[in-house]
């Protein structure tokens, strides 16, 4: 059975929420695909005080979280929308809401252009 949008937008905000760190307010995960359809990521939170902090996921949720991410960018491919790069999710847990930004091109800086060129 093929799972809507809303399913994917569904299941990748549970896995975000069960793997927030304790005392997170919001997370923000950006996850960039390679052509390969290699993922790139950054896990980050804002706590109590609204400092912003980085985290990591352990692998049983990592690995779902990336394949459902996936599973998404091709429900769009196939229905006929535009192909995205990657996405950036805001899951607020205080008020148990999930924002999607897409994005097209590069967008997590892993190193500068200067070290792409001989």
């Amino acid at each position: 059975m093929t799972k809507t949008d809303d399913q994917l937008n569904n299941e990748i905000g549970q896995l975000l929420f069960k793997s927030s760190p304790n005392g997170a307010k919001k997370v923000i995960a950006q996850l960039e695909f390679t052509p390969e359809l290699d993922c790139i990521y950054i896990f980050d939170y804002y706590n109590q005080n609204n400092e912003l902090n980085w985290y990591t996921l352990d692998t049983d949720i990592t690995s779902p979280l990336i394949d459902t991410v996936r599973e998404l960018r091709q429900y769009y491919i196939d229905n006929g929308l535009p192909a995205w790069r990657g996405c950036i999710i805001t899951v607020d847990i205080e008020n148990t809401k999930i924002d999607f930004e897409f994005k097209y091109e590069r967008f997590i800086p892993l190193f500068d252009d200067d070290d792409l060129k001989d």
